[in-house]
């Protein structure tokens, strides 16, 4: 998604106290430089949201985005697919990402059938849907929340209906170490200051608690999907495929 923002330098000053994490409006304007920064693989699953989508889509099926950020994985499925082949909803917690996403879509995908709104994927309205993505969302919920969230996504697919799900994880027993440090490293070399590195973590801290693979396939399996593969890992963050 071809979009101007600043340089992120949220916490490259010291800071007397970290607060918690939140995707306020400072965020939103730097968050594509964030992402690109900090995110292993952040481009490459969501350019290939529309791969997918022109595979497994039925003409005229219904999407969800669900945590749509800025709206990449919508935009990477208007880029693959014309606009009357679906209709989409993106969805966002954050309310001034809801309104840099709706900007940037309507002005990059004018054509395409897309609703932009504020929503809680705990409890949002989810019509059925031929595909619903959730890009790096579940994480931060608590994970007590997180199989009861899986179950409304399944009963929101259609049958045959595909999962997009991605997530920053937590290694193995015995790996965890070594992709914490490799992502520091990934972070390190794309300029950001071991500060930086430090009081982000810090922020995040009690905000994002990610899951093993493992679980996440487990819990897809409890719920119910028919198959379920990891199609994409790059360090210490994944993407998943589930079918109903």
């Amino acid at each position: 998604m071809t979009d101007v923002s600043r340089r992120d330098a949220l916490f490259s000053t010291p800071l007397d106290q970290v607060a918690d994490f939140s995707f306020d409006e400072r965020v939103v304007d730097c968050f594509p430089d964030m992402i690109r920064r900090s995110v292993p693989g952040y481009a490459q699953i969501t350019s290939m949201a529309g791969v997918i989508a022109a595979r497994h889509l039925s003409p005229g099926a219904h999407i969800l985005d669900l945590g749509c950020s800025l709206g990449a994985s919508t935009l990477s499925i208007c880029q693959h697919l014309a606009p009357d082949a679906f209709t989409l909803r993106a969805i966002d917690l954050s309310q001034p990402m809801v309104d840099k996403a709706r900007a940037l879509l309507t002005q990059q995908a004018p054509k395409h059938r897309i609703e932009v709104c504020q929503g809680d994927i705990r409890d949002c309205a989810l019509p059925w849907a031929g595909m619903i993505m959730v890009n790096f969302t579940l994480q931060f919920l608590d994970p007590s929340e997180r199989d009861a969230v899986i179950g409304r996504l399944y009963k929101a697919l259609v049958p045959g209906g595909v999962l997009l799900l991605s997530e920053k994880i937590l290694g193995e027993p015995g790996q965890e170490q070594l992709l914490i440090d490799l992502h520091h490293d990934f972070k390190r070399a794309n300029g950001y200051s071991d500060l930086e590195i430090s009081q982000k973590r810090t922020a995040l801290e009690d905000v994002m608690v990610p899951d093993r693979l493992s679980t996440h396939h487990e819990r897809l399996a409890r719920t119910g999907f028919s198959r379920h593969d990891t199609w994409f890992q790059y360090l210490n963050f994944a993407s998943m495929l589930a079918f109903k």
